[in-house]
């Protein structure tokens, strides 16, 4: 018993600071201050921020549950962060609207994090 709770701490820490690492590295790329913007009550930028989690976590999650070890699942959070970065890169353009609180390309960003998310779960299985 002891092993798994020292197991389930173990990825939950790790994952933890996973997420926390990837949401800084997230809010450094855009172009705009999230944290800001959503204290301020920009819902676009909250809309996109949480697409952005989503498709993050959703990967790390398949990680944590096919992986052997720690560090596979770390490498493959690195490959999942890469990739919704890519996703953001992919639509850059979308920024200053999300920036202005125009809340449908925001929900366009958030719909392709958490699709290429999925898939980079599902990915993970094989």
């Amino acid at each position: 018993m002891i092993n798994a709770i020292l197991a389930f701490v173990s990825y939950l820490a790790t994952a933890v600071i996973l997420l926390a690492v990837f949401v800084l590295i997230y809010v450094w790329v855009t172009p705009y201050r999230e944290f800001k913007l959503i204290h301020e009550g920009n819902t676009a930028a909250a809309v996109t921020l949480a697409g952005a989690v989503l498709g993050f976590t959703f990967p790390l999650v398949a990680s944590i549950y096919y992986t052997q070890s720690l560090l596979e699942m770390v490498a493959w959070a690195g490959i999942t962060c890469a990739v919704q970065l890519l996703v953001f890169i992919g639509l850059r353009g979308q920024a200053k609207m999300i920036e202005d609180g125009r809340v449908a390309p925001a929900i366009l960003v958030a719909t392709f994090s958490v699709t290429i998310g999925l898939l980079n779960a599902v990915c993970i299985s094989h």
